[in-house]
């Protein structure tokens, strides 16, 4: 079940389309399609999936015949199934005329007493498949272990929902910005090369713009009843009920202002601008908005990180759920540790660390929340203009550190790091975490530093690395640029062995 509204991310449906070599019995990929769809339908019902029931793909003309079906039943993910050996080049075609993503996956030998007639060698097709795809240039996602059972199968095809949904949802997004990024903001850097390269589209504001569009809703009719939505969202935690008809005035700017310039893509994430002359502006801070609307499902980054908000983005549609985006902070101090760490989790201290910022984490993955100002901005301005912060404690639980970034010379990155938010107090403000991931200290040093990577990493809320490393591979990030963190004794190319 979703945990979000779903009017900014993609609905898959799964044509599921089976293949069949002629000098094969066509009623083994008859025979099996039915028990993968029989085995899925038990465990995860009908929806998000369609069989394809016009023909057995044994020839070109058939590969035709079954893609204008799957295509006038709506379906936007393809599921290629060698239910025997398969025709390399038709089912192959399938995947190079369809748009959208496409998972290859085949049938295992059911029993030993039918290994004659009832023998389908897909094991040996699949090598085929691959190796046409390759010579078509053609991607599609094979999973670690593609032949299966047809139980075995139906988790593969299950698997594929969130990956498809990523591809598919990168293929339909915009991402609005606000900027230009903050003084000392370098290692925000955003090439947009490589967002053209994926099919995202990008459209870059002045911050003014956005500030004119803030001043002509004022007085709009729709902020009383933004306001009260925000009062029984915060609850106790309405610290700051003063700024809140503001923020309601900033909300909808945002939300009009998405509706009005997303075109014709489907899908949108936000990179804002937050400061530094935001506040003086404006009159408060971004931050408790930015969280409502990651929790409506539209990620919006802080800081004019583009590739923040893309990430975001890939993540909401991964997991379904809010994310998160928070600077890789700071060290938890010893004495924290020796407290409420030590022997009560197997973490070493260097496994540890604080992922924070100053309020953008939404109030659902929060352990309780306030409406506060922001700190570190108070110091250097009134206090008064500083309020819209949500803070509080990030709820304890699996987490997934990921970030997809391009490098200054436009290469595309990525790392991913599965861990958890501890159950610590503590004791700090903005909205923060006590993280632990194993490792880390390692993984810090050895990709996040030197991979040049920037202090901001997204964060979903659950152990979602498989499939995200899937999604980063089906993009086109190398493998030897898609990190991760490595267990102990597995040295990264750069740790000094001696060390």
């Amino acid at each position: 079940m979703s945990n979000l509204p779903q009017a900014n991310l993609p609905q898959v449906k799964v044509g599921i389309v089976a293949v069949s070599r002629d000098c094969f019995p066509e009623s083994l990929s008859v025979n099996r399609r039915k028990a993968l769809i029989a085995a899925y339908e038990e465990k995860y019902g009908k929806e998000g999936i369609y069989e394809c029931p016009v023909c057995i793909v044994e020839s070109e003309i058939h590969m035709v015949q079954a893609l204008e079906d799957i295509q006038a039943a709506g379906c936007n993910a393809l599921c290629v199934y060698l239910g025997n050996f398969g025709p390399e080049i038709s089912e192959t075609l399938l995947a190079k005329h369809f748009d959208g993503p496409a998972l290859y996956i085949a049938a295992a030998e059911e029993s030993q007493n039918d290994l004659s007639g009832g023998r389908g060698d897909a094991y040996c097709g699949m090598l085929n498949a691959s190796y046409n795809l390759k010579l078509r240039g053609v991607r599609a996602y094979i999973p670690e272990n593609p032949v299966g059972t047809a139980k075995e199968c139906a988790e593969l095809l299950h698997e594929f929902l969130p990956v498809a949904r990523a591809i598919i949802g990168l293929s339909g997004l915009k991402i609005i910005s606000f900027g230009p990024r903050p003084l000392n903001f370098l290692a925000c850097n955003a090439p947009i090369q490589q967002l053209y390269n994926l099919g995202v589209e990008i459209e870059e504001n002045s911050e003014l713009d956005l500030f004119e569009s803030f001043q002509k809703h004022e007085g709009d009719g729709r902020i009383p009843a933004k306001v009260k939505e925000m009062e029984e969202e915060l609850g106790a935690g309405n610290r700051k009920p003063e700024v809140l008809p503001k923020l309601a005035q900033y909300e909808l700017t945002l939300l009009d202002w998405i509706e009005a310039h997303k075109g014709y893509r489907k899908y949108v994430a936000v990179a804002g601008k937050c400061w530094p002359a935001f506040q003086t502006q404006f009159g408060f801070v971004p931050c408790y908005v930015n969280s409502r609307l990651t929790g409506m499902g539209i990620p919006v980054s802080c800081e004019v990180d583009i590739y923040g908000a893309l990430s975001e983005f890939i993540g909401t549609c991964v997991s379904d759920d809010v994310v998160t985006l928070l600077d890789i902070n700071n060290t938890v101090p010893a004495d924290m540790y020796q407290e409420s760490i030590q022997g009560k989790f197997q973490y070493t201290h260097n496994d540890t660390f604080m992922g924070f910022h100053c309020g953008n984490t939404n109030a659902k993955k929060l352990t309780s929340c306030s409406m506060k100002y922001q700190m570190i901005m108070a110091r250097a301005l009134p206090e008064e203009v500083t309020q819209g912060t949500l803070e509080g404690d990030i709820l304890p639980g699996d987490i997934t550190f990921y970030r997809l970034q391009s490098t200054a010379d436009c290469k595309l990155r990525a790392y991913i790091a599965q861990g958890e938010v501890l159950p610590v107090a503590t004791r700090s403000f903005g909205g923060i975490g006590v993280f632990a991931i194993g490792e880390m200290s390692r993984f810090y040093r050895h990709v996040l530093v030197e991979k040049n990577y920037p202090h901001h990493g997204a964060v979903a809320f659950g152990h979602f690395g498989k499939a995200l490393y899937e999604v980063f591979k089906y993009i086109g990030v190398p493998v030897c640029d898609l990190n991760f963190n490595q267990p102990k004794g597995m040295l990264y190319p750069t740790e000094n062995p001696f060390a």
